[in-house]
């Protein structure tokens, strides 16, 4: 493997307020509560009403794809709604891939145009709306959803176009095995990924009876149950692993749930929630002194302790979680800002932009603009080739007839058959004294044999 272990964290990423990255769309099917199915990680969008005029019920039919000459992308992100904080990154991320991809020639001749834009807005009707409005301009890929559960709402219209989809946040594991057609692909590592070391974090801290509560949505079940059998794995006892509705008013009942079940350990796999989750337990006394407190990438937030408790952010010291993270890559970072003076922001832009050229490159492997055509390269570049950093490193060795492998800006990617990261860099992050934000190292996760 090129990777190595313990890369040391991205401490020029900004943390992400709630950091939102996997998403709802299906039942948690962990117990009793199924409201929220179609709410989303990547931060929990709410559906605001308005729906049934915004977009039909029925994916796009079949579809030819790019038929033209010219690479196109389009973007379906968070411009408006819950996660309006990361659609910037993300954005500016493919902006700056385009800019990168046209110094180098372009794609088989051609000057990639700007990014035809969506806004997937939090709610299911407006991410299908922006889709149906791109894929009527036929583009040859679409990047995002920010949110698992809205590209979920979208992921139909788009491969049944004959377009190709790739998000650089999506970790919700029920992309790894969706019939996608390999037209979906995703640059942020399956929760599957993810569970296996928060679960050892939390037995490596010497603890072994454990309580989860995770939301009901697809982010909350995937990463609740990656983790329940990885601490099973590890010979440590999970005393509940219980869903809740994230939409609810209040959170008395998980609380009681957590009290009953007697943990000396608490996983909360939430979002914005999370902060009265947390409440209720230190009102309870299940605070980190007295039992071992984690969250996961949902609640890696450097403003968390402030949320909890605003005059006293020091509350939360001692907790503890997981997130993806992405190689150190200050190089990046750094054009990103020249580029784009303005952002704030920085998650997931690595990962968006590993989306734009791979599929970019996929392209020129292929001859062909269409995703059709092209889907059949997009593992291959990012595996067992001459490696090669850049678009336009990449794209000469292909014009020189090589097999090449993509490791981009947020570290090697090694796609799978599934078209996502075989491995994965996880960050393990936690609160100090004074309830600041700390990343303690960052592990790397492999699937299990």
């Amino acid at each position: 493997m090129r990777r190595t272990t313990h890369l040391r964290a991205v401490a020029a990423l900004s943390a992400v307020t709630l950091l939102a990255a996997c998403g709802g769309g299906e039942d948690a099917g962990t117990d009793d509560t199924s409201a929220a199915d179609e709410s989303s990680q990547d931060g929990a969008e709410e559906d605001t009403g308005g729906e049934d005029d915004m977009a039909s019920e029925e994916p796009v039919a079949g579809g030819d794809g790019n038929t033209s000459d010219t690479f196109t992308f389009g973007y379906v992100l968070p411009e408006t709604g819950q996660l309006a904080f990361l659609g910037p990154p993300q954005i500016q991320a493919l902006g700056l891939a385009i800019e990168d991809i046209n110094a180098a020639g372009g794609v088989l001749g051609n000057e990639v145009p700007d990014a035809i834009a969506g806004d997937e807005a939090g709610q299911e009707a407006a991410a299908q709306q922006a889709a149906d409005r791109i894929l009527a301009e036929q583009p040859s890929a679409i990047v995002g959803a920010a949110a698992s559960g809205m590209s979920l709402a979208i992921i139909d219209r788009v491969t049944g176009a004959n377009v190709m989809q790739c998000s650089g946040s999506n970790t919700a594991p029920t992309f790894t095995d969706y019939q996608d057609d390999g037209l979906y692909v995703r640059t942020a590592p399956s929760d599957a990924l993810q569970g296996p070391v928060l679960a050892n974090t939390i037995v490596n801290d010497g603890y072994s009876n454990v309580a989860i509560v995770a939301r009901a949505d697809d982010y909350g079940a995937g990463l609740a149950d990656a983790t329940a059998t990885a601490l099973e794995n590890a010979g440590a006892t999970v005393s509940l692993n219980e869903s809740y509705d994230p939409l609810a008013r209040e959170f008395n009942a998980v609380v009681s749930s957590v009290e009953a079940a007697q943990p000396d350990a608490v996983v909360v796999i939430a979002f914005e929630e999370g902060g009265q989750i947390l409440q209720g337990m230190f009102e309870a006394g299940l605070t980190p002194d007295t039992v071992g407190v984690y969250g996961a990438d949902g609640l890696r937030s450097a403003d968390l302790g402030s949320i909890v408790n605003e005059s006293d952010p020091s509350v939360i010291a001692g907790m503890k979680g997981t997130a993806p993270a992405s190689a150190d890559n200050p190089d990046f970072l750094s054009r990103l800002q020249e580029f784009a003076p303005d952002l704030e922001e920085t998650q997931f832009a690595p990962q968006v932009y590993d989306c734009a050229v791979v599929m970019a490159l996929a392209a020129e492997a292929a001859g062909s603009v269409n995703a059709a055509d092209f889907k059949a390269e997009v593992n291959g570049i990012t595996s067992e080739g001459t490696e090669c950093t850049s678009y336009e490193e990449c794209k000469g060795l292909i014009e020189d007839g090589e097999d090449v492998d993509y490791n981009g800006a947020s570290g090697p990617l090694d796609f799978t058959e599934a078209g996502e990261p075989g491995t994965a860099t996880i960050e393990v992050y936690e609160f100090d004294d004074a309830g600041e934000l700390q990343s303690v190292e960052t592990v790397e996760s492999n699937p299990s044999e």
